[in-house]
């Protein structure tokens, strides 16, 4: 159906596209692809959660809860909080629960960003930050994370770099550690770098910590809040979907200063008004879970990442080893296709993997040859996947 005359979508919705991530799964189901492509677990989450949820039904929490979380959820995120990252919050007035840690951060920038103001983001990013900045009004200023020298190296960025994109204008920096796509964590040194910036430009840093207890190779998280001077100008969004599996349950929630706390809850009401509350009920109670289950969480993903780590390497691409979250990036120039599009068709269609192109993670050119793969999958779905790469080798 045409549309009259007149009629016409946003400037802003014109800027970006749909979501390639989502785009690559309905792919894989047109296909009949194994589906490395989005980050969601193909396994049960945990079976206390579930109990958990059922139980909260049962008993008739099915209604709103308050706008900001229910107050149990909120002081089960201060207290692990605590426990994990030294820091006191005030579950009262320093913490937003939301529709998961997507709301969370499109709610952070239009409650602190105004038209004109610059916010930066470091290059690979999770595709939704671009188009955050502009429904905010803000103009991402882009800043690149290099690709190791080798393959088991470390992402990293040029503190020159970096500060060149710091101006007057500069709001914010979007920091996600462990990062999504590369698996790169963030070093103490590296945040200080970075809290340093921030303290001269006056920015606030919204950090996105969903994959902080899945890492690998003695990696460490370090929340950036926890950075000397940077708890006053930092919002931390976090979430139960990576953690304990349950990304279709979408509750996440920001922790930052009371005022900036104040104005998340207004954007956050008229957006989604709360998540649901009967998994607000059973997140409560999943948040006070023994270290063991982080210790294993970690620990299962080691073994993922490992078996997809070398089918990659088998099949011939170049495959960045990460250190934390549950991706693994590939440099495809290899194989001598067009660009990283025409690449995963092949790999989709004829293959029947599904991943997605690296160029939907940069805002230029720079990842046309380059493709992520998700393997936060079961052994067997791995070991699948792993058959079909080996005809990609042989091609």
């Amino acid at each position: 159906m045409n549309l009259p005359t007149g009629v016409r979508v946003s400037a802003k919705a014109a800027q970006f596209t749909e979501s390639v991530i989502r785009e690559m799964t309905r792919q894989a189901l047109r296909h009949k692809a194994i589906n490395l492509a989005q980050g969601f677990p193909d396994f049960p989450a945990p079976a206390e959660l579930k109990r958990a949820a059922q139980a909260a039904i049962e008993a008739d929490i099915n209604q709103y809860a308050i706008t900001w979380g229910a107050r149990d959820l909120r002081e089960g995120i201060a207290a692990k909080t605590l426990e994990w990252q030294g820091l006191t919050v005030d579950p009262e007035t320093e913490i937003t629960v939301c529709c998961g840690a997507t709301e969370a951060m499109i709610a952070a920038l239009l409650a602190t960003v105004n038209p004109g103001d610059e916010v930066v983001v470091f290059e690979p990013f999770y595709e939704n930050y671009g188009a955050d900045a502009i429904l905010s009004d803000a103009a991402p200023k882009y800043v690149s994370l290099h690709p190791p020298a080798e393959a088991d190296g470390e992402w990293w960025f040029d503190g020159d770099e970096l500060r060149a994109a710091f101006n007057k204008k500069t709001r914010a920096i979007i920091l996600n550690t462990p990062n999504n796509p590369t698996g790169k964590v963030f070093t103490r040194a590296e945040l200080e770098t970075i809290r340093d910036l921030c303290v001269e430009f006056d920015v606030i840093a919204i950090t996105d910590e969903i994959y902080e207890h899945i890492l690998y190779d003695g990696a460490v998280h370090v929340s950036p809040a926890t950075i000397e001077g940077m708890a006053g100008r930092t919002i931390t969004i976090n979430g139960m979907s990576k953690t304990y599996s349950v990304t279709g349950w979408r509750v996440g929630w920001t922790i930052a200063p009371a005022d900036l706390t104040g104005a998340i809850r207004k954007v956050h009401d008229f957006l989604t008004v709360g998540a649901a509350a009967p998994l607000q009920a059973a997140g409560a109670g999943a948040l006070g879970l023994p270290a063991s289950y982080y210790e294993h969480l970690s620990s299962d993903y080691l073994g993922r990442r490992d078996q997809l780590l070398a089918a990659l390497r088998g099949s011939g691409l170049v495959a960045y080893r990460p250190r934390g979250a549950y991706y693994i990036m590939t440099d495809v120039s290899g194989f001598h296709f067009r660009d990283d599009v025409e690449f995963v068709k092949h790999l989709i269609a004829d293959i029947g993997v599904a991943a997605v192109p690296g160029s939907s993670f940069y805002s230029s050119s720079l990842g046309a040859q380059q493709v992520r793969f998700a393997f936060c999958k079961r052994p067997e779905t791995l070991a699948a996947a792993s058959e079909r790469l080996n005809r990609l080798a042989a091609r």
